[in-house]
């Protein structure tokens, strides 16, 4: 080695945070060192908090209160989602509520109207059936009169039908038939129209 250029290289006692001593070689005559081989979580395996000159403490003293409230926020936050998304599922469930019963009452609506359409067709059905049946009695009553001469015969039947739901429907009607029989004893049948009719027309 050269002379006036290198470090003079002595013993050297180093000593560790845990109390650790020990001696080698240095170019200076102390070390204190923070971690060894006798404290070191490497070879010891256990978790040891180095706290050199207070560090820990005054790391906590400036950003505990931080970390904290980061905390609190953090959880609020959360706390304020859940409501959130409990007040979204509330609404939710009272919007499909809400369908289900718009969505009954167009039901019920389209089931009454079907049913007041059918009463309607079963009525129609009725005093068809029973204009048709007055017509033939009228004219059988007729015919039976007017051998001889004219004759004028009047039928009020009423007729029931049944609507889907088996709900019977009456509905009457009035006919007259005129019947004249000709010398030769044929009978000639004619629709006489009743008062009703003529009170449409």
């Amino acid at each position: 080695m050269k002379k006036e250029v290198h470090p003079e290289y002595m013993e050297c006692q180093v000593r560790c945070s845990c109390g650790n001593t020990w001696t080698t070689m240095s170019t200076v005559p102390t070390l204190t060192l923070d971690l060894c081989d006798k404290c070191h979580p490497f070879y010891t395996g256990n978790q040891k908090l180095v706290d050199t000159g207070g560090r820990v403490q005054r790391f906590s003293g400036k950003f505990g209160d931080a970390s904290k409230a980061a905390l609190e926020k953090a959880a609020a936050a959360k706390e304020a989602r859940a409501k959130e998304a409990e007040k979204e599922a509330a609404a939710r469930a009272e919007k499909a509520q809400a369908k289900a019963a718009e969505k009954a009452k167009r039901a019920e609506k389209y089931a009454a109207q079907a049913a007041k359409e059918a009463e309607k067709a079963a009525e129609e059905q009725a005093q068809e059936n029973a204009e048709e049946a007055a017509q033939v009695v009228a004219e059988n009553v007729a015919e039976e009169a007017g051998q001889d001469a004219e004759a004028t015969a009047t039928a009020t039947v009423t007729e029931v039908a049944e609507t889907a739901d088996g709900q019977a429907v009456e509905a009457t009607a009035t006919e007259a038939a005129e019947a004249t029989a000709d010398a030769a004893g044929d009978v000639k049948t004619d629709d006489v129209p009743t008062q009703e009719a003529a009170e449409e027309n």
